[in-house]
């Protein structure tokens, strides 16, 4: 028809107006390539993991907000740390000004670990911690953490980001060079292989990448571009795929586009089954994407802000109809600040009512067999191997990123979505369509700047009770280590339980790796 609407997904697939071919549903839940799901019986056998993100000021003020959280509901905790923590700065370095305990939680010692944990056990809960240039370090504070509970090692199960290529490509919080930093990201596969052995290593993160720009199908190809160069990594490391594959994790962002996210999902499955079988793995463990997601941080808007609880709840059903293993739902307020508790409380409210009264966790991939989703499933496939075929042919995603590439499409991405909403051709309620003259918004969170005072003070006491003549070699066969090849996560966990700081170990790195 000559005025049929062209319609088509964020990422740019057309959508038909109607579909009619039928679809080949001879695969089932629970086997490969695991496209409806990685459990054959998915919500009915056991609940994606509830895990709200949250930490801000000092150790002491984000424990009470988790341990609120936990009282609310929640079922893991998801550690935000602040910029200094994340880029390998103590509280009182002159970099750290203006910064600490902002967006996150500051950490500068074991001693921060303790109080951010205190009256939680560790081995009862799974913890989440989006930390990637010092995740070895803070890693190390919570096995410390938890040998001083007495918890069993083997049992300890949690998650860190671990994911040094998108910071590169999207985010911007790396330290070293990216080939020390994927000694970092390897050494730690070793590591919690033999002795942590239920920790999630990585979550290979599309979200940032999303949140910088990207459309959803280059979220899928450059993450799983980016998972396939860790696989490789860990093989010339000599590890074992059947084993360290069996701990990797990813974390996708869910955005408005309803069917484009479920679809995303789906599609993401299919094709980490099919990369990890091609390198190697056998162990359907090992072949399965598990995966985290998060609600779009960049689609929320400052303008009408309880329209975002409705945005919220569209990602939420389309991450849990996506099949999610884990899920935080973001506070309605976040364009405007850090969460507020009431925030917080809706949020998690969100999800538990999918959970118990929307009835779509009564059969597996609900929407399998639709017409739509399964034919956009294979178009979200054949678009995103467009994109991994070209950096396969770079060299992989380290060479992708050091071309300029990944950063470039990301850019152009970004800007496309800003002219159409400028444009008004992609419509934002409340922004560019019904939009309202608004009073200013009362009950918003700020954070203190009196928290770096406290955490300079701390580090000075701490300074004046430790060690040094027990701690001083420790550091000094960790630099040792850094330079040859030995694996640094054992130095780095006795210098942490000797309570050296964050930014002390981070500066040997910076010493042996330099910086990017």
């Amino acid at each position: 028809m000559a005025n049929e609407k062209h319609i088509q997904t964020t990422s740019g697939i057309p959508i038909k107006e109607v579909y009619t071919e039928p679809s080949d549903m001879a695969e089932r839940p629970g086997e490969f390539p695991y496209t409806r799901g990685i459990q054959k019986d998915m919500y009915r056998g056991k609940l994606w993991t509830m895990r709200q993100y949250a930490g801000f000021s000092t150790a002491a003020e984000s424990n009470k907000r988790y341990h609120y959280l936990l009282s609310q509901g929640t079922m893991g905790l998801s550690v935000a740390f602040d910029l200094p923590t994340q880029i390998g700065y103590d509280s009182d370095h002159p970099m750290s000004e203006g910064e600490v305990g902002k967006v996150g939680v500051a950490i500068d010692s074991l001693k921060d670990m303790e109080i951010l944990f205190d009256g939680i056990e560790l081995q009862k809960i799974t913890t989440s911690m989006t930390i990637n240039a010092t995740a070895p370090i803070l890693l190390a504070m919570y096995i410390a953490l938890a040998k001083k509970q007495g918890a069993d090692l083997a049992q300890l199960s949690g998650t860190i980001q671990n994911d040094i290529l998108k910071e590169y490509a999207a985010r911007g919080t790396y330290i070293y060079p990216p080939a020390p930093s994927m000694r970092l990201i390897t050494d730690v596969f070793e590591y919690c292989a033999k002795e942590v052995p239920k920790w999630n290593t990585i979550s290979i993160s599309g979200y940032h990448i999303r949140e910088a720009g990207s459309t959803a199908v280059q979220e899928l190809a450059f993450t799983l571009a980016n998972g396939k160069t860790y696989l490789k990594a860990a093989l010339e490391k000599g590890l074992d795929i059947n084993v360290f594959a069996r701990r990797l994790s990813f974390f996708f962002n869910c955005h408005n586009n309803f069917f484009e996210e479920i679809a995303k999902f789906r599609a993401a499955r299919r094709m980490w089954a099919n990369i990890t079988k091609e390198l190697g793995a056998t162990h359907p463990d090992a072949q399965k994407l598990r995966f985290h997601s998060q609600t779009g941080g960049s689609t929320l808007t400052a303008q009408q802000p309880y329209n975002n609880i409705v945005r919220v709840s569209n990602q939420a059903l389309a991450a849990v109809l996506g099949g999610t293993q884990s899920l935080h739902t973001n506070g309605f307020d976040e364009a405007l600040s850090l969460p507020t508790e009431e925030a917080a409380r809706i949020a998690l409210r969100t999800q538990q009512i999918i959970a118990f009264e929307s009835g779509v966790t009564d059969t597996v991939d609900p929407l399998a067999g639709s017409y739509f989703v399964e034919l956009l499933t294979d178009e979200m496939v054949k678009a995103a191997q467009i994109y991994i075929d070209k950096i396969d042919a770079m060299g992989g995603s380290v060479k992708a990123i050091e071309n300029d590439y990944i950063q470039q499409q990301i850019g152009a991405s970004a800007y496309e979505y800003q002219r159409a909403v400028e444009s008004g051709d992609r419509v934002i309620i409340g922004v560019n369509k019904y939009v309202e003259n608004e009073p200013e918004q009362g009950d918003i969170f700020r954070v203190n700047d009196t928290i770096r005072t406290h955490q300079i003070d701390q580090i000075l006491a701490l300074k004046n009770t430790r060690n040094m003549a027990v701690l001083g070699p420790i550091l000094a066969d960790l630099k040792e280590a850094a330079k040859g090849t030995e694996n640094v996560m054992p130095f780095i966990l006795r210098a942490v339980e000797n309570y050296s700081t964050l930014g002390e170990i981070a500066d040997i790195f910076r010493e042996v790796f330099g910086e990017y």
